[in-house]
């Protein structure tokens, strides 16, 4: 008994040399959930996963730029964009994405009211703080026929600013941290609040009938993506790590889970 247990002990010490850890970033939903799903499959490649997540979409650029963690899971390329520009010239924030994972649709609340074109004269949007989000929440209302963009904007470069009709005068509020849109909604400030998947899902919302509008998955420029440092998408642990988010067995249970409020990008 003795000699088994020394054995186990020297291949356990043996495959923890062997494996190599990657430490990645992520929300806690549902890019941390995926990411657990991903754990035991890395594993039997030899990659030891470290999961850490984060409550802000601000610490995962921090702590990459610093290299407290190898990569992060939670922004999407505008977003992205966005930070790469407020750093410009800061090379620890040479980042680039190793590959897009999955989008989630972004929807938009109310307890009031059922529909966009509901919304009263000088109703009130609270929206999150981010520029970039404001293209891809502007152009739900259009669609809707609510407001009208200055033409030839595209859905990622628009602005508030770039409103051009607006009967209601709703007024767009970008000026909320995305992890209190939630309580904002259950609070009933607000005539509408716009609220990101991950949001949603980790208060107890259903992203997909809550919502009195939900933004299309089609060709939709907001995926989810890996983010890492320039060269880094090239390290093997990196490629293995995108691969497996991208089998069939993860985004089946991207599928399976959050039940349309989640799509995979499929590749």
């Amino acid at each position: 008994m003795k000699r088994t247990l020394t054995l186990l002990a020297a291949a356990t010490l043996s495959l923890s040399a062997w494996a190599d850890t990657l430490t990645v970033g992520a929300s806690n939903v549902p890019h941390a959930e995926i990411l657990e799903q991903a754990k035991p499959i890395l594993a039997k490649q030899g990659i030891d996963l470290e999961v850490k997540p984060f409550q802000d979409y601000i610490l995962p650029n921090t702590a990459l730029a610093s290299r407290d963690i190898d990569a992060n899971y939670f922004q999407h390329i505008p977003y992205l964009n966005s930070v790469l520009k407020d750093h410009a010239g800061d090379k620890s924030y040479d980042f680039v994405s190793a590959g897009a994972i999955h989008i989630e649709p972004i929807g938009i609340y109310s307890k009031k009211y059922k529909s966009l074109k509901d919304l009263p004269q000088n109703g009130r949007v609270i929206m999150r703080d981010a520029v970039a989000e404001e293209g891809r929440i502007l152009s739900i209302f259009e669609k809707a026929g609510v407001i009208k963009l200055k033409p030839g904007v595209s859905k990622v470069d628009a602005r508030i600013s770039d409103v051009v009709e607006n009967p209601k005068h709703l007024k767009f509020l970008a000026n909320v941290e995305g992890a209190l849109l939630p309580q904002m909604y259950n609070n009933d400030e607000g005539d509408a609040v716009v609220i990101n998947a991950n949001y949603a899902i980790d208060a107890g919302l259903d992203p997909v009938h809550d919502p009195i509008a939900v933004e299309s998955g089609e060709n939709n420029p907001y995926a989810n993506i890996i983010t890492v440092h320039r060269g880094d998408e090239n390290k093997p642990d990196i490629k293995a790590l995108v691969s497996v988010l991208h089998s069939k067995q993860i985004q089946d249970w991207i599928r399976t889970k959050y039940k349309g409020a989640v799509i995979p990008v499929n590749n």
